[in-house]
């Protein structure tokens, strides 16, 4: 079955049209491109692309995964709410997937240490969690400076580490830092979700990550200035 990926909580939007079979994850057409202003810009047409290049049709999708964040709160909501219509307009399904977890994903089975992902979260700041061999998450999604980050480094033994976050604050992570991984794959969100998927499980609400109040704030009523 052909299931449709997206994510937008990073700088990166993403889209992905992915064939999930009893036993693969197969991709078909991916699509990526780094803008932190061009989320609403960039996606539909991508889109558009991956389906145009699988040879698929919207009629042909049979799922739609979208990376729940955490991000920032202007970003991520295109995404979400990008799937939620097309889920809705097709009557297909939604799964949501932390978007750290598409990264997090590069950790190998087999693979014995511990894997720092983090994302720019801005402010000076990192979205980040631990994973361990398998893709398996061992802390809950934070948004912490990059001192408290490292701090949590030392404390879990911390190996590696992967995401722009890691890469933009590497010398203060005080961690190795693998190049691969910078970004969600929309890819990946489909792969951590495929269980849900072949069982047919329920649609989900996508429930944004948000991890802090959203940068822009309801204007508060001007101070009177006459003398009362």
């Amino acid at each position: 079955m052909l299931v449709l990926g997206l994510d937008t909580a990073t700088a990166s939007t993403t889209a992905a049209v992915v064939e999930v079979t009893a036993d693969r994850v197969v991709g078909r057409a991916e699509r990526s491109a780094v803008d932190p202003r061009g989320h609403a810009e960039l996606l539909a047409p991508q889109v558009a692309a991956v389906l145009a290049e699988a040879g698929a049709g919207p009629a042909d999708l049979r799922a739609v995964v979208a990376g729940t964040g955490p991000g920032p709160f202007t970003g991520l909501r295109v995404g979400l709410a990008t799937a939620a219509a097309i889920g809705q307009a097709l009557g297909i399904p939604t799964y949501g997937v932390c978007s750290l977890d598409a990264i997090g994903a590069h950790a190998d089975e087999h693979w014995n240490g511990r894997m720092l992902v983090a994302t720019d979260a801005r402010r000076g700041e990192l979205y980040w969690a631990v994973y361990t061999g398998g893709a398996v998450r061992v802390t809950e999604p934070a948004v912490s400076s990059p001192e408290v980050v490292a701090g949590e480094v030392v404390r879990l033994g911390v190996s590696v580490a992967m995401g722009e976050g890691a890469h933009r604050y590497a010398d203060r992570l005080r961690v190795g830092v693998r190049d691969e991984g910078r970004y969600p794959s929309a890819y990946a969100l489909v792969d951590v979700a495929a269980d849900r998927v072949r069982r047919a499980a329920p649609g989900e609400p996508l429930v944004p990550r948000y991890l802090r109040r959203p940068d822009a704030a309801a204007p508060r009523p001007p101070k009177p200035v006459l003398p009362r």
